[in-house]
């Protein structure tokens, strides 16, 4: 184990490639393979719904995201920090997805395009921030500098959203929400491992627990989402 430092990246070196990382390329596919799983079962019970389409795109783009994120790591050697933009804006878009979603459902109508029209503000706030970012800072020696605003972005977004509408959905449209709310919990251990840089194995590092934790908040997700649609089948008759 090693705490407050990350162990050296693991070089891979098949058909004379210079790659590194292949834990995170490993890590980045199993999170595509889940999201694109759930992606399908959803779309199977949208009916049209536009809570549903938002989450299956969600979905979609965000284990896109990450698969990207995982090239980035890998073939770092050959295309940079650039490498690794790809994988940042997505992540805004797909916190702009869960959002709408949520937000979607909304009782209040008016409040419910208000809500909308702050996600969308936000969404391009975003946009120009870490394009600023990434054409202004130096991001050579410490990439992790480029996930500051896509992180922020998130942060804001899945609380006000999945936290905040997540737990009164609990309490006004059903049980189903609870697993969505309680999601957000995750985000703490998350984010403990990765500032103390919690390394437990050179190929079970701090990236790769966030990887674990970030699976199984796609677990409940999923779990709510078919919930609700139970719930709606129930009160439709």
């Amino acid at each position: 184990m090693l705490i407050g430092s990350d162990f050296p990246k693991i070089s891979w070196k098949p058909f004379g490639l210079d790659l590194v990382e292949p834990n995170a390329m490993i890590g980045d596919a199993l999170i595509l393979i889940v999201a694109l799983t759930f992606a399908y079962n959803t779309s199977k019970i949208s009916g049209g719904q536009t809570y549903y389409q938002r989450w299956k795109w969600f979905f979609i783009v965000f284990g896109s995201g990450f698969f990207f994120g995982g090239l980035g790591h890998l073939f770092f050697n050959y295309w940079g920090v650039p490498g690794k933009y790809a994988s940042w804006y997505l992540g805004i878009i797909a916190s702009f997805f869960v959002e709408t979603a949520l937000i979607s459902i909304y009782p209040d109508e008016q409040k419910q395009r208000f809500f909308l029209r702050v996600s969308q503000v936000k969404m391009v706030l975003a946009f120009v921030a870490a394009t600023g970012v990434f054409l202004f800072v130096d991001l050579t020696n410490d990439p992790q500098k480029g996930l500051l605003v896509p992180t922020l972005n998130s942060i804001i977004g899945l609380s006000l959203t999945i936290g905040a509408l997540g737990y009164y959905y609990s309490k006004r449209l059903g049980p189903s929400f609870k697993s969505l709310w309680l999601s957000t919990f995750i985000l703490i251990p998350s984010a403990v491992v990765q500032s103390m840089k919690i390394n437990l194995h050179p190929w079970m590092d701090r990236n790769d627990i966030s990887h674990i934790l970030l699976i199984i908040s796609l677990f409940m997700y999923y779990r709510s989402i078919k919930g609700y649609a139970a719930e709606q089948a129930v009160k439709q008759g």
